[in-house]
């Protein structure tokens, strides 16, 4: 089975036509939790089942190789993996994949789509690595899903490329082509450009948003109920919240779950930010710091003032 290349409208795209090409009725999906909201609806589409695997904060949200081994059944046609991870920012080290890939041996009906969008945004001594890299005998199953939109700022532009076995990417493109979706010629250079380009703005952009996670660690330790651990790539904080619950803001709204906690934000500091709730997994809240130094201190400032008001 050759390999070839196809290119989507941005990742979801890449991941809604092989799901809309190989899914059948009652199939299961796999998706780690946390993970990016569109996941499970675009395996629902097309009349997949998600199951969710959950990553805990105590390992630092990566996926451990015996529960997905506990969720595989029959039914599992696919699992997705997303490292560097939206919304924690949790990278999948080396040897994380490798006990992933060992698992994925072992069950040859399950295709694996890996989403590889924050590859070149890693921080401290996080590399970046894919499962079709760490094992080979993989690649006739691995969908590797990729794009301009993070790390060379292009989100509109509205660019994605993938990789993966013949059979799957003809049947993407079958798909493809009877839809109106389209990617234009001007966006397709613009990604050559930057593909084929020098590539030392990667490092320069990575700095800046290293020292902007530091600044927030820095500032929400010292926001009364929150925790944070520090993410290795990604431009996200995934934040505990659990500290705040059962409190009463300022405003005098009570605390009972985590989009409680955002909403309040919002109406009480103008903070707008995602409960974790959407992402699979609470009491939790993202923060992204793909903004200016000044804005997102500005925003933690603002966390930080509103938590020490809730009591």
């Amino acid at each position: 089975m050759g390999e070839t290349t196809y290119t989507p409208q941005e990742g979801t795209a890449a991941m809604k036509w092989a799901m809309q090409a190989t899914l059948d009725e009652g199939d299961e999906v796999i998706v780690p939790s946390p993970y990016w909201v569109s996941y499970g609806d675009i395996a629902r589409l097309f009349g997949g089942r998600p199951v969710t695997v959950l990553c805990p904060e105590a390992n630092g949200f990566r996926l451990r190789p015996e529960a997905l081994e506990t969720a595989i059944t029959p039914r599992t046609r696919w699992v997705v993996l997303n490292s560097p991870n939206n919304p924690s920012g949790a990278v999948a080290g080396w040897d994380d994949m490798r006990a992933i890939a060992d698992v994925m041996l072992q069950h040859p009906h399950v295709l694996i789509l890996t989403d590889d969008m924050y590859e070149h945004l890693l921080y401290d001594d996080a590399r970046f690595c894919t499962t079709a890299q760490v094992e080979p005998r993989l690649r006739d199953r691995v969908l590797t899903v990729n794009g301009g939109s993070k790390s060379y700022s292009m989100t509109g532009w509205r660019v994605g490329f993938c990789g993966g076995p013949m059979a799957l990417i003809k049947g993407m493109a079958k798909v493809q082509g009877q839809s109106t979706g389209g990617i234009s010629g001007i966006s397709q250079a613009a990604a050559v450009a930057a593909l084929e380009g020098p590539q030392d703005g990667l490092q320069v952009r990575a700095a800046i948003y290293r020292g902007r996670r530091d600044m927030a660690l820095s500032m929400l330790a010292t926001a009364p109920g929150l925790r944070c651990r520090k993410p290795g790539g990604a431009f996200y904080l995934f934040v505990n919240m659990e500290g705040c619950l059962g409190k009463v803001t300022a405003g005098g709204a009570r605390i009972a779950t985590d989009q409680d906690f955002m909403t309040a934000l919002l109406r009480e500091q103008a903070v707008a930010a995602v409960h974790g709730a959407a992402y699979g997994m609470s009491p939790f809240f993202r923060l992204s710091y793909a903004t200016s130094d000044a804005l997102f201190r500005k925003g933690c400032e603002r966390i930080v003032r509103f938590c020490a008001r809730t009591q």
